[in-house]
Order: C-alpha cells, then structure tokens, then sequence
C-alpha cells in the first residue's frame, strides 16, 4: 500500500511540475529575422565598422529588455564589401534565413536588389542613399529611404549655401564634387534645377573610383572656376582627401558643405584631426554627440554585462546612425505585431509596419518621423553641423528645402 501511495504522489508531482513548467514555455516566443548587409573590408569600411556594430548593440538592448512583444530579434549580417554580385547573394541567404526586413547598404546595391525585394514582398531600408525615386512609396512600395535621399540632400545643400552668401545665389559660381558612381551622380538634376531656378553657374568635378586623389579637382575648383561655395558628394575616404586637398590649395573649408556620408567624426581624423578641417560644414541625418537617451541605455547595458561600452560610441555621426536604422527596424516590426500578435510575419506585414511608423525621435536623436504609404523618405530632413573648436558644432535646427522641386523630380521619375 505504502509502495502503491509513493507511485500515485510521484506521478502527480511529476504532472504538477509539467502543468507548472508550462506557461514559461508557452512564453517563448518566436524569434524574427533581419537580414543585415555591411562593409567592413570594402572601400566604405569607414562607415560600416561603425554603423553596424551600432546596429547590433541596439538590436542587443532590445533583446535585453525581452525583445519585442516577447519576440526576439535575430540581426544577420553579411558583409559584401560594397560589391553588388556579394550583396544580390547576401539577400538571397537573408531570404533562406526566414529574414522580413532588409537593411540594405550601399546605392549600387539597392539598385540592383529593388526588383527582388519588389518581388519577394520584403521591405529594404536604403537610409540616406539609394535612389531617391524609391521616397514615392506608390511606386516603390517595398523600397524605404527612411531619411533626406539624395535629392533632398542636393535641395538642403543648394538652400543652405543661398543663406551663407547673403540669400541670394544670382552670378554665384557652385561646385559640385562628387564620386563619380550611381550614387554621386544621382543629385545632379536636382542640383542643375536649382541653378536654372536661383541663377547661378554650376560646374560639376567627378571624382574617379576610389576617390584617394583629388588634387586636380581641387585645384581647378580654387584657381580655376574660383567658386563661391562647394557642394560636396564623397564617401569612403574620399572626404578626408578632400577637406586635405582643399586645405591644400588655399580654399577656405568654411566653403565646403558636404552630404551625409562624408560629415562624421572619421572624415575628420582621416584628413588629420578636428583643427585641420576647422570650418567644414557637414550634413545629418541623426543627431551627432553622446547626449541621447537611447544612448545611455546601451552604455548602462554593457555596464550590467561587466563590460566597457564599445569604442565604436566615440564616433557619434555613423555611430548613431546604425542605432536609429536599427530602431526603424524594430519598430516596424512592433508595428507588425499589433496587427499579427502572433509573430508569423511576412514582408508585407513589416512593410505595412513600416507605413504606420509617425511622431518617431527616438529621443531627440532625429526630428519627429512619419512614414506612410506614399512617403517613404519621411520629409527629407537634415540639419548642418560645421568643425569649429575642435569638434562638431550645431548650425541649423531640422529643415527641408525646394521640396516643390523634389517633388516634382518624384513624380517624373513615376512616369519613366
């Protein structure tokens, strides 16, 4: 009897701790996919081996906290080394891997995977590059600047230099240097619209690939077409050769605006140090410096872990970049998940979270954001910053210029 007793409370302790251990099981989630494209060994690795390690910490930060919803968020990167044959199979493992967002990098790059992403219903993410057509969401439903395209940025820098020469660019002489690739040549109607429009006398220098020398550009742009201001369109190292080349040949850096992916912390020190490139304007996505929330929290997250937070942190233009791309993705996904609780996304599911991304900061690191359906640049808003006293200094609060005229570039690509 006592055997047959010890038997019966043996098995319903046994069935107790299942029925007990049940709701923690029950309480892991599925895991969702990014698929995550990098340079780190290419020619952009200046950027890419900061602004994805950012991306992943803020992936990490997520996870630490559950995840989304209890979901946990799998980032997968490849590097493809800015090459387009790595990047088209990069995209074709991410798709294996279950991935329903792309964060794409790279212009040639997002040319040549918007048809597959088009087809294959998965949103890519082209921040600040790519084709600044994809901004007509109706068009490219699939495609996601998510920050200033290229056009955008041609109209804030053509609107800033108006304001420096008194606001008014009639007779004015403008250079526009730029690598010479899809990517650099993707402003120049815009930028060649203005001139027709404000007056003044535009000259186009094109930088060869790599883009380590430039003197030649340089020293026609001081001596020879003598311009009153220089739009600069450079990436990689080709910035930090020409804030050089310039200092070189006497032109005054304090004329120099350049876009988004030549104006961080690693430009400057390429081109040797913060004193050298005093007066370089350069132009933003995202905040710059380490006064944001969202960054204190991955500090205090590698601080729990016993670690010291990454030397990445101290290059705070690409740095933050890739923590605001990360938390696009994530939101979208959250998004997602309120309509599909579940978590058995699909692409259009993440693209649809994407279109109901509105009044996102992320804590001040960028102006409020709204993506819809139609818009998926999300008003093409920068902000100047300019190398004065030894680090970067703010010039100009979030604006967006001759947007009339960017749209108009949208609507006509529509119809080709």
């Amino acid at each position: 009897m006592r055997h047959h007793l010890a038997i019966v409370t043996a098995l319903i302790l046994a069935v107790g701790s299942l029925l007990t251990a049940a709701p923690s099981h029950a309480q892991s989630k599925s895991e969702i996919v990014i698929g995550v494209q990098c340079d780190r060994t290419g020619p952009t690795q200046i950027v890419g081996t900061v602004l994805c390690p950012a991306f992943h910490d803020y992936i990490a930060l997520v996870n630490s906290r559950g995840g989304v919803d209890g979901h946990p968020i799998k980032a997968i990167e490849i590097d493809h080394e800015y090459k387009v044959p790595p990047a088209v199979e990069s995209y074709e493992r991410h798709k294996k891997e279950g991935a329903v967002t792309m964060a794409v990098y790279g212009t040639p790059q997002i040319y040549a995977l918007t048809a597959k992403l088009t087809e294959d219903r998965i949103p890519g993410t082209s921040p600040g590059f790519g084709s600044a057509a994809a901004a007509d969401g109706a068009r490219y439903p699939f495609i996601f600047p998510i920050a200033a395209t290229y056009w955008s940025q041609g109209a804030a820098a053509v609107d800033f230099v108006k304001k420096q020469l008194g606001g008014n660019l009639k007779g004015k002489k403008i250079a526009y240097i730029f690598y010479d690739n899809p990517a650099g040549r993707e402003p120049i109607e815009v930028i060649e619209d203005l001139a027709t429009k404000e007056g003044f006398q535009l000259k186009t220098f094109a930088v060869p690939p790599p883009g380590v020398e430039m003197g030649a550009q340089a020293l026609d742009i001081a001596q020879r077409f003598r311009a009153d201001f220089v739009i600069a369109h450079l990436f990689g190292g080709a910035p930090s050769v020409s804030i050089k080349e310039f200092k070189r040949v006497g032109y005054p850096l304090r004329k120099v605006v350049s876009f988004v992916w030549g104006a961080a912390e690693a430009n400057i020190d390429g081109a040797g140090g913060f004193a050298v490139a005093e007066g370089y304007y350069a132009m933003q996505f995202a905040g710059v410096g380490t006064d944001y929330p969202v960054l204190n929290e991955i500090r205090d997250m590698y601080k729990k872990q016993g670690k010291e937070p990454p030397k990445e942190m101290a290059s705070t233009v690409f740095y933050n970049r890739g923590v605001l791309i990360a938390a696009l993705h994530v939101e979208a996904i959250r998004n997602a998940l309120k309509a599909k609780p579940d978590g058995k996304l699909t692409g259009n599911d993440t693209k649809a979270g994407f279109e109901k991304i509105s009044n996102f900061t992320l804590g001040g690191l960028v102006p409020p954001l709204k993506i819809t359906a139609t818009d998926h640049e999300g008003g093409g808003l920068v902000q100047i910053w300019q190398v004065k006293g030894g680090k970067f200094e703010k010039v100009t609060d979030w604006f967006a210029a001759y947007q009339d005229l960017v749209g108009k570039h949208i609507k006509e690509a529509a119809k080709k």
